[in-house]
């Protein structure tokens, strides 16, 4: 593990809820920041939120310390307190339904094992300054989506 410390600002959108999508992802080490993005045609908001944490951590090239930061409640409770439960029932919710968006819980949780995470949630469209740029990054991807 690096003793570097890392930031990731994420964010999802979608135009239609499905609809085009897009995220967006600021990471940040230091004075040095790098900002991804991207989208797909037909998605939801929640596929965009997790995607834009997983294609951040994706990023990183080795494993090192970090701290995320989202306004996604939903990436935030799914990570901090049903994924435990998820995965002991095979993926299954309490009700016994599957997961919804499992292939991507799936692909984030592979991608936190590799990092030491602290989790921070962010009230969006609040004058968050990294959220609002994050948020800027996703719309960028669901334009380029939108037909």
């Amino acid at each position: 593990m690096t003793s570097e410390k890392i930031e990731l600002y994420t964010d999802g959108a979608c135009s239609g809820n499905p609809g085009p999508g897009g995220w967006g992802v600021i990471l940040r080490m230091g004075p040095h920041e790098k900002e991804l993005f991207g989208g797909e045609a037909a998605t939801t908001n929640n596929r965009m939120e997790l995607t834009a944490v997983i294609e951040g951590l994706r990023a990183l090239k080795r494993p090192v310390q970090a701290e995320i930061y989202t306004d996604s409640q939903y990436v935030m409770k799914g990570m901090n307190e049903w994924i435990k439960g998820w995965k002991a029932r095979g993926w299954k919710t309490a009700g016994r339904e599957p997961v919804k968006n499992v292939d991507l819980w799936q692909a984030l949780d592979a991608e936190c094992a590799r990092h030491q995470l602290k989790w921070h949630w962010v009230r969006g469209h609040n004058g968050h300054i990294e959220n609002e740029r994050a948020d800027a990054l996703a719309r960028r991807g669901v334009e380029q989506h939108r037909r």
